[in-house]
């Protein structure tokens, strides 16, 4: 967790830095479409080096994965104590319970006027 903490508050310190020698503000300059474009460029990557079943070049697609998602949650302004917390009130729910209750929360939403 210590590394992600840390991705995190590299990635906001960076956010506002001049686009021309930072990624992350590049990125962010560039807008959430592209920022949300990019993370799905990469779990496609992930995708297809898992597989290729090339294990370190599934590292590398994971640890790509990770940073671009941490670089929209921080262009949502969502911090990852937010989604850390979701994956806490998970654990020990069934993953086909957990996503039956969203299916159904949903199905009432739009019955509602």
């Amino acid at each position: 967790m210590d590394t992600l903490t840390r991705l995190e508050q590299t990635i906001a310190q960076r956010r506002n830095a001049d686009p021309a020698s930072s990624y992350v503000a590049q990125l962010h300059s560039r807008g959430l479409p592209v920022i949300a474009r990019k993370l799905g460029e990469e779990a496609v990557e992930a995708i297809v080096a898992a597989l290729s079943e090339d294990r370190s070049e599934m590292v590398g697609e994971a640890a790509d994965v990770m940073f671009h998602l941490m670089v929209l949650l921080s262009a949502k302004d969502i911090p990852l104590r937010e989604v850390m917390a979701e994956l806490d009130r998970r654990e020990g729910i069934s993953g086909i319970d957990e996503k039956a209750s969203r299916t159904a929360g949903r199905a009432l939403q739009q019955e509602q006027p």
